[in-house]
């Protein structure tokens, strides 16, 4: 995040500040439309009707596959997404300032955003992924920790990192543009004496999701294919895109995405920067760690 250059937030604040803001509602029917359609069995656009549709045909079970691996997954990959950034982007400030600028904040968001990737989101994701493809068509996974054993033993550990390319490009994109366009908002307001209140952490965050969506959605697409109940590697997720729905097809669930991240996104920044306010003077006063440096 983006603070004054004299007060730095120590690493426990970023984990537990970003932790704790990570964990919202899973994208069931965003992951639904972007994975291939089944023959004869077309899925809608809107959203509603793939929930609606679902809950008549599969139960209501069949909503929340996938979902303990997400939360889990988010939790993980926004505690270690504002830790990892908050660290990186000391080494990218520049030596003379202090400060950050714009390119300087995206690319200290995208590292972030690989460190994420291959410590959390990858391995979380796809078993969201394959549970929500299973369950609508072989069902062989009877749970999460089912599904955990059964990629082990067809395809081992890497079974989980099926679709890391697409994941990892998302995830330093998402975070760079993400972290990036907050804190050039908020460089912009700090310049012009704009109080950053509620209302601006909340404004700001929103705008960070939209341009985020539009920017990563491709990878996100891209991500979903290759980490079907079956899998794919991102050269086949790619010609299937195209094959099925032509260029456009990578932007699906576009707007099923956007209802999600751009109020996330006011929350999750929000959230932040509140949880930060209240465990900052906790954490110096109590002494648990010093400040970074």
């Amino acid at each position: 995040m983006s603070h004054d250059s004299q007060q730095n937030t120590p690493w426990i604040v970023s984990l537990a500040a970003g932790g704790f803001a990570g964990a919202y509602p899973f994208e069931f029917a965003k992951t639904r439309v972007q994975l291939r359609e089944q023959k004869g069995i077309p899925t809608p656009r809107n959203p509603f009707r793939v929930v609606a549709g679902v809950y008549s045909t599969e139960g209501l079970s069949a909503l929340y596959k996938g979902c303990s691996a997400l939360v889990v997954g988010s939790v993980a990959k926004d505690g270690i997404r504002f830790l990892s950034f908050d660290t990186i982007k000391e080494t990218f400030k520049d030596p003379e300032t202090g400060t950050l600028t714009p390119g300087r904040n995206l690319g200290a968001g995208m590292c972030s955003g690989v460190v994420a990737s291959l410590f959390a989101v990858t391995p979380t994701e796809r078993i969201k992924t394959a549970l929500i493809d299973d369950a609508r068509t072989e069902k062989r996974f009877h749970s999460t920790p089912h599904a955990i054993r059964t990629i082990l033993a067809t395809d081992g550990f890497l079974g989980l990192y099926r679709g890391l390319a697409g994941t990892t490009l998302k995830q330093a994109g998402a975070t760079a543009f993400r972290m990036g366009t907050y804190n050039i908002l908020k460089d912009y307001e700090r310049t012009r004496q704009i109080p950053q209140t509620t209302l601006t952490n909340f404004a700001n965050g929103s705008v960070a999701g939209i341009v985020t969506t539009l920017a990563t959605q491709p990878f996100d697409t891209i991500k979903t294919r290759c980490q079907s109940a079956r899998g794919a590697s991102t050269v086949e997720a790619c010609r299937s895109v195209v094959a099925d729905y032509g260029v456009r097809g990578f932007w699906k669930g576009t707007t099923m995405r956007l209802g999600r991240t751009v109020f996330s996104g006011g929350i999750l920044f929000t959230t932040y920067e509140w949880a930060a306010a209240i465990l900052n003077p906790l954490v110096r006063k109590t002494g648990v760690v010093k400040e970074s440096v």
